[in-house]
Parts: C-alpha cells; sequence; structure tokens
C-alpha cells in the first residue's frame, strides 16, 4: 500500500499570503480634495469677510487739500465643530494565542479598524460635499454626459466656471467625479478627439486619463473617487456600490490657505490626544476580559467655507 498525497501533507495556513478586501487608501479622496486645518480645539469661530464689500467700485478722484473718499468691510464669524469618530476590535487572549503561524491578527484588527475610519470619511465627505442644497449652485446638465450625441460636457464645465469668475473673481480649479460619471465621461467622442487632436503625430495611442481631462478642463487637480462601501447591514445579504454615485463637482480650492484666503471648503481636524491629520490606532489592554483592544480614532469636521466657490452636478450621467 502506497501513501496517498493527504497522508504526506497536512494543510496549514500559508505564511506569506492572506486574502482581505482592504481598499487602497488611493481610492479615498475625502482629505485630498481640501484643505485639512489641524486645530487645537473640539470648536471655535474664524471670521467671514463680506464679499460685496470687496468688488464694490468706490474709488474716487480727489481734489487737492480733500480728503479722500471712504469705505468699509464688514465681518461674520462661523464656527466649527470636530466630531471624534472611533470603532474598536477586540481580540482575545486565546485567539490569539492559538493563531496559526500565517495569521496576524494584531496586523488585521489594526487594518480593520482603520479601514473603518476611512471609510466613514469618505461617506462623510460625500453627505457634507458632494450632495445638493450645499452649494450656491447645483447644476443639472441639460443632457446627461452618456448621451454622446447631444450632450456637451465641455461646455458645461466651461459655463459654470465663467459664471463663478464673474461673481466671485476666482476660477474653479478643482474637479472631483464619482467613477461611475467617469467611466461614460472619459468615452465622450468630444473628449476622446480633443485627446487624439493633442497626441497626433507621437505615434501613441489616444489614453483618456484623468490629467488629460483636466487639461482639457483646465481644471489643476482632477480627482476620481473610486472607493465602494457595503450597502447591507450585518447579516444581510451582501450588496456594494460606489459611494460618489453619478455625480461630479467643481470648485475653487485655495492652495495655501490662510488669512483672508477663501476656498470652497476646509476640513478642520482636530489634534486631541495626537491625533492630528491621521487616523490613530491604539493599542489598549483589558484586563479584565483578558483582551486586547484595537482602537481607531479620529476627529474633524467638513466645512463649507464659501457656498459659491462650488458647483455640484447632479447625474450626470444615465
Amino acid at each position: 500500500m502506497q501513501p496517498t498525497q493527504s497522508d504526506v501533507h497536512y494543510d496549514e495556513v500559508l505564511t506569506n499570503i492572506s486574502v482581505a478586501f482592504i481598499q487602497d487608501q488611493d481610492k479615498y479622496i475625502a482629505t485630498k480634495v481640501f484643505p485639512v486645518i489641524t486645530v487645537d480645539k473640539q470648536s471655535d469661530k474664524y471670521v467671514v469677510w463680506d464679499k460685496n464689500d470687496w468688488f464694490r467700485d468706490e474709488a474716487r478722484k480727489r481734489a487737492d487739500s480733500t480728503e479722500s473718499v471712504g469705505s468699509g468691510f464688514g465681518l461674520s464669524r462661523d464656527s466649527y465643530f470636530a466630531d471624534v469618530w472611533a470603532i474598536h476590535k477586540d481580540l482575545g487572549s486565546q485567539v490569539r494565542a492559538n493563531q496559526d503561524a500565517g495569521m496576524n491578527l494584531e496586523e488585521t484588527a489594526v487594518q480593520f479598524v482603520t479601514q473603518r475610519i476611512l471609510l466613514r470619511q469618505e461617506i462623510q465627505w460625500v453627505s457634507d460635499f458632494f450632495t445638493t442644497s450645499v452649494w450656491a449652485t447645483d447644476y443639472t446638465v441639460t443632457n446627461q454626459w452618456s448621451d454622446y450625441t447631444s450632450s456637451d460636457p465641455i461646455e458645461d464645465v466651461e459655463s459654470n466656471k465663467e459664471t463663478m469668475l464673474s461673481t466671485t473673481g476666482f476660477e474653479p480649479n478643482t474637479m472631483v467625479i464619482g467613477y461611475s460619471a467617469w467611466r461614460k465621461l472619459k468615452q465622450h467622442p468630444d473628449i476622446v478627439d480633443r485627446i487624439k487632436m493633442a497626441g497626433m503625430g507621437s505615434g501613441s495611442p489616444a489614453r483618456v486619463t484623468p490629467q488629460a481631462v483636466a487639461a482639457i478642463f483646465e481644471i489643476d487637480n482632477l480627482y476620481i473617487a473610486k472607493a465602494i462601501k457595503a450597502t447591507n447591514l450585518e447579516n444581510e445579504t451582501a450588496g456594494y456600490g460606489f459611494t460618489h454615485g453619478k455625480h461630479a463637482w467643481m470648485g475653487y480650492v485655495n492652495p495655501a490657505p490662510g488669512r483672508n484666503a477663501p476656498s470652497a471648503g476646509y476640513i478642520f481636524s482636530w489634534d486631541y490626544a495626537g491625533i492630528g491629520q491621521t487616523v490613530t490606532v491604539n493599542r489598549i489592554p483589558i484586563p479584565l476580559k483578558k483582551a486586547e483592544r484595537f482602537e481607531a480614532e479620529a476627529a474633524w469636521d467638513n466645512k463649507v467655507v464659501a457656498t459659491d466657490l462650488g458647483v455640484f452636478f447632479p447625474n450626470v450621467v444615465a
């Protein structure tokens, strides 16, 4: 009798590979679009100057030995409040002691809770910035960009850039497009033809990249939102969807935030217990349970600062 394959080998957990659906952090855009302002207090106020005061033509000719004409500016105050978000995963001592060599439960727990905070940041960003009734303009395109015959995405963008410039003095420099919308936009003949013309004679095939489309729109930063979320509750049938839907946003984001620096939005990140701008994970012993807790925490407030420096485009594709 010869030994069988199962006699000479017992299945063990591999030490060099495991499978976990961890989204690449590059897919999250929540902390990339608007400047992140680290603050020392959970809540505070900041000054908002009256926009109209800065655009009125009030200078006058001055006669000899007379005073110059006077003017002034008004202000108001707005405030932020950085909510603290947290989640934990407990690992019991018996489970940790019994884990196979191919597992690293501690490292996995850190990744797990970190991902959950990053996902919350992304979903909260959508709720606070990427929806209707937030910005001064909700622009519904006449023809959706998936209508390759009738739509004109370049003109949709250009007309709103002109409107913003004519009412604020600032041109949009940033755009966010949900992946479902991006998939259709990058195949639009108007976009493809522009890129083909730009690449004539180069010998390379036309490749529609975010950088190429940003150049067409004359936008400095174009972000494609690719994060996904589960749409079901625990123990329900699994379902998934993109966090940002079929929408787009465009606005002016100040590249150098500071005093008297307008921007469509800021993210106020409370430097609470060393959290700062990042997700902090603490390893906390729980002696009573003979367990260790891996707890992720972050504190922020997504704040719309200037509504007229942003335009939301709902449902730009079918």
